[in-house]
């Protein structure tokens, strides 16, 4: 599979855009599986992030790859990780993590806006995430990017998807704007999703998302993390998250190790 190079200068300009039809029909029922496996089996960061008494679900887990197969099926056999190098024009790709975000039908919660790269133990600007629909997304329903913020060169501090910030903070980083109050200064973006569409975005993109507003369809969704050549490890000042408590990098380290094992180029 070769890209468009529109997609490519979009991905690298914008900091988000869209790929249709990318995946298989196999891969999508493949994550669905996956999906099913960890909401009755959640791992040890699975979060519910509907308050008691609000109506519908919003579940959250990551870092499960190595226990869910089909989830590691998808990272090492599926076109994820050349579509990433692709978009990155990068040599090789590390898979970084995967992020589950179910919202069930008539969900109010919205994901606050924020950006990836603050929460994660990785410098560079060789990212890539893709946000991957396993249901029919509207567009009202989609996440939104504000276009070219990967490119602003601030760095927010990170905000938990309940609403509040870390109690932990690194202080290099400033509070988070109130988007909502200014969202038609920017150019946002969002885009009407079927199965096998994905999104494509940087680390340090600005985005959020919106309850889901439909009364009978979920919104599944399977964020495939992924980093490239300049990546470099640190550890922040504040909390992060995923937390990877047990890694046996040094600071300026390629993240080379078996927990971000490089799946571009195979073998």
């Amino acid at each position: 599979m070769t890209l468009d190079r529109n997609v490519v200068d979009a991905f690298r300009n914008d900091g988000a855009t869209i790929l249709r039809g990318v995946f298989s029909e196999f891969w999508i029922e493949e994550l669905r599986a996956g999906i099913d496996v960890n909401m009755v089996t959640p791992g040890s960061h699975a979060k519910n992030y509907t308050k008691e008494g609000e109506p519908g679900f919003f579940f959250g887990d990551y870092c499960n790859w190595h226990r869910i197969p089909h989830y590691k099926s998808f990272f090492f056999e599926s076109p994820a990780a050349k579509i990433a190098a692709e978009l990155m024009g990068s040599s090789k790709v590390n898979l970084f993590h995967e992020h589950v975000l179910v919202k069930e039908p008539g969900t109010e919660d919205r994901t606050p806006w924020h950006h990836d790269q603050p929460y994660y133990c990785v410098n560079g600007f060789d990212t890539c995430s893709l946000w991957i629909p396993l249901d029919s997304v509207p567009k009202d329903t989609c996440v939104q990017f504000i276009s070219g913020s990967h490119r602003w060169g601030r760095w927010f501090t990170p905000t938990k998807f309940v609403g509040t910030q870390f109690e932990k903070k690194d202080e290099e980083f400033e509070p988070i704007p109130d988007f909502d109050a200014q969202l038609s200064n920017y150019d946002v973006l969002s885009w009407e999703l079927t199965p096998g569409d994905c999104i494509a975005f940087n680390f340090l993109t600005v985005h959020a998302a919106p309850g889901n507003c439909s009364k009978t369809t979920r919104r599944r969704a399977f964020a495939a993390r992924f980093t490239g050549d300049d990546v470099r490890y640190i550890r922040r000042k504040g909390e992060m998250s995923p937390p990877f408590p047990n890694l046996e990098l040094e600071e300026g380290d390629p993240i080379d190790c078996s927990t971000f094992p490089k799946i571009f180029p195979r073998g």
